[in-house]
């Protein structure tokens, strides 16, 4: 971040730094993060102190070259090699300057293996990924020679993995990390059901996500693997293998429209592996989110015609939180349904984003959400 103009002394958007810190995994153990704290060069001209948002980003794959943080740094990381290539791009870059150019304070966290290098990513484990979001607030607020303080409200902003991330954490706030001031939380194209979202992305360009999903059960709970086994032939087991070092584009690139019927013995599915061992199973029904009323108020959106994170499980996440008394603002996002669930999703979340970032900005100044929970059974 070194863009500056004539007449300003200080950087635009802000000074970023690179960070590790501790959280804990799903296991209770401890672990090692990675992430970036932005210090915004613009004033906030909000009520308070300097409020921080807890960036949550979406997936960028399952290499620790595909951090955010390093991509928050570079832009593009590129690697080119004679067997083997790997780019990752920082696609979140424009929704984290929109919030410094508001004058809010950005953490952005790298998840639970994403960055460190002493196991793979955990992907969409619903605890790891909420308690590093939670943890990086906290780490936020420990820095030195920053213009927040223990009094600035905090925010969380995710889409698609991100979404969930920032779901998961307003929802175990309360209980893991109660000194954290959670005001609001945007949650876009949440996979709060992963049941429902693995069952649609088998034979399309986010195959690639189902692996990295994979990976990371076996990573949380090892005794998973040898059930996986019975099942894998040696074309799956190299696939993960290939997966767990590939960023986001080289999966599209490499696996786009594969089908995971090529990686078992029996030519069955990955998802009717799953079905087929309850132990699978009950450890992906552990990571639904939707269970616990989140804390701060919630905005969720989802594209109507989104089929790469399903609109209607990211809809039920809505209908579930309102049933739990929460502070709720749904918003369905209604664009043409272009067939590619690529931009299906992408499209929705460009078009949504102006509106996440000043409904996220509009709670961290204090002003009240308007919920939606009694027209949303009127809903698409």
């Amino acid at each position: 971040m070194r863009l500056s103009l004539p007449g300003f002394t200080r950087r635009l958007p802000g000074e970023a730094t690179r960070i590790m810190y501790k959280s804990t995994d799903s296991n209770g153990k401890p672990v090692a993060v990675t992430g970036a704290y932005v210090e915004p060069a613009a004033r906030w001209r909000g009520p308070g102190p300097r409020p921080l948002v807890v960036f949550a980003p979406g997936t960028m794959g399952q290499g620790d070259q595909c951090s955010a943080s390093l991509t928050l740094e570079r832009g593009v990381v590129l690697k080119i090699g004679w067997k083997k290539s790997t780019v990752s791009i920082g696609y979140e870059l424009l929704a984290i300057y929109r919030l410094l150019a508001k004058g809010i304070a950005v953490v952005e966290t790298d998840y639970v293996g994403l960055g460190a290098t002493d196991r793979l990513h955990t992907f969409v484990n619903r605890v790891d990924s909420g308690h590093a979001v939670l943890d990086a607030a906290r780490a936020a607020k420990a820095l030195p020679d920053t213009s927040i303080t223990a009094d600035s409200t905090v925010g969380f902003y995710g889409y698609s993995q991100g979404g969930g991330a920032a779901a998961a954490a307003a929802e175990l706030q309360s209980s893991y990390a109660p000194d954290v001031p959670l005001k609001a939380t945007y949650s876009g194209a949440p996979p709060a059901n992963i049941t429902e979202v693995t069952a649609g992305i088998d034979g399309t360009e986010l195959v690639g996500t189902l692996g990295w999903s994979v990976n990371g059960f076996v990573q949380s709970q090892p005794d998973l693997q040898p059930l996986l086994d019975q099942h894998l032939n040696d074309t799956g087991r190299a696939v993960l293998k290939d997966l767990s070092t590939m960023c986001a584009s080289d999966a599209l690139v490499t696996y786009a429209n594969k089908r995971s019927t090529a990686w078992t013995v029996n030519g069955e599915s990955m998802v009717d592996v799953i079905r087929a061992e309850p132990r699978i199973q009950k450890f992906i029904d552990a990571q639904l989110i939707g269970t616990v009323k989140p804390t701060g108020a919630v905005r969720v959106a989802t594209g109507v015609s989104d089929n790469a994170v399903p609109h209607a499980q990211a809809r039920m996440l809505a209908v579930d939180w309102c049933r739990l008394g929460a502070d709720v603002t749904y918003a369905p996002i209604k664009l043409p349904n272009v067939g590619s669930p690529v931009l299906n999703h992408a499209g929705a979340y460009l078009a949504d984003q102006g509106s996440a970032v000043n409904w996220l900005t509009d709670r961290l100044a204090g002003q009240p959400a308007q919920s939606t929970c009694a027209t949303l059974p009127n809903q698409p």
